[in-house]
């Protein structure tokens, strides 16, 4: 038995707000402690890349009524969490110095629980969609 609450918006699904959550922590940890050097570079992709997820989430979870439209937003916003998995193993292995190691292993392991979220996402979105349109082709 589910005792979950429907899903109204955005902000209800669990993986907007793992997004959300891991993008905050890598604003605090993470992005502060990159060298004057990565301004322009590694800061600047992971500070898009981590903002992009949940942005993406929220953005396709307005498309939801159309067929192809949430699927595209998930597609991007799991392309964009899988290039900040990279971004943060740059990091730890070029500024291991500088920035805390473990904090950057925990965000690795968080974002690829957000791919993984996204896929499932997408995947059940998928199933309900043509579940949907089956029974509304009976009607």
């Amino acid at each position: 038995m589910n005792n979950k609450e429907p899903v109204r918006s955005f902000h209800d699904l669990d993986v907007y707000q793992n997004a959300y959550k891991a993008m905050l922590k890598v604003f605090k940890h993470i992005l502060p402690k990159l060298p004057e050097e990565e301004k322009y570079d590694l800061r600047d992709q992971l500070q898009r890349s981590t903002k992009a997820v949940p942005r993406l989430i929220a953005e396709g979870h307005s498309k939801r009524h159309q067929k192809k439209g949430f699927q595209k937003y998930l597609d991007d916003a799991m392309a964009e969490s899988n290039e900040t998995i990279v971004s943060l193993c740059q990091t730890r292995d070029l500024y291991s110095k500088c920035v805390d190691t473990k904090i950057c292993e925990e965000l690795i392991d968080t974002y690829d629980k957000i791919s993984r979220q996204i896929y499932n996402l997408a995947l059940a979105w998928t199933k309900f969609t043509e579940r949907k349109e089956k029974r509304n082709r009976k009607t």
